[in-house]
């Protein structure tokens, strides 16, 4: 049996960004709090508790620092769902065409500075 090819690799296609109207929003992994469950402080200036999907659980590997896309609940604004995780090339490119905010760009640095 013929080995299955891969689809589009990441480098090919546009990463995502966040849209006010749709309701994301970019934020930073603080800390990992298990049971899928992630911290992340927000460019709104929210900490939210987020969850990860289903779908990208044991696809996606998130560690402190990372730059992710935040959909926040509708009915509680204070939680959210994961949506897409920005691979440090992709944050570089974000940062290049001016979309990630500053106080983001201080976290990003002060994660990896640890």
């Amino acid at each position: 049996m013929p080995k299955k090819r891969r689809e589009e690799t990441s480098s090919t296609r546009e990463p995502p960004l966040p849209n006010p109207e749709e309701g994301t929003t970019l934020c930073v992994i603080e800390r990992l709090l298990g049971a899928d469950y992630i911290l992340a402080r927000c460019a709104d200036g929210m900490t939210r508790k987020v969850r990860i999907p289903g779908s990208m659980r044991r696809r996606v590997w998130m560690r402190e620092g990372d730059l992710i896309l935040v959909a926040p609940w509708d009915f509680k604004p204070e939680r959210g769902d994961v949506i897409y995780r920005y691979s440090k090339d992709e944050v570089r490119r974000l940062v290049e065409k001016g979309v990630i905010p500053e106080e983001l760009l201080e976290l990003i640095e002060a994660e990896e500075a640890e």
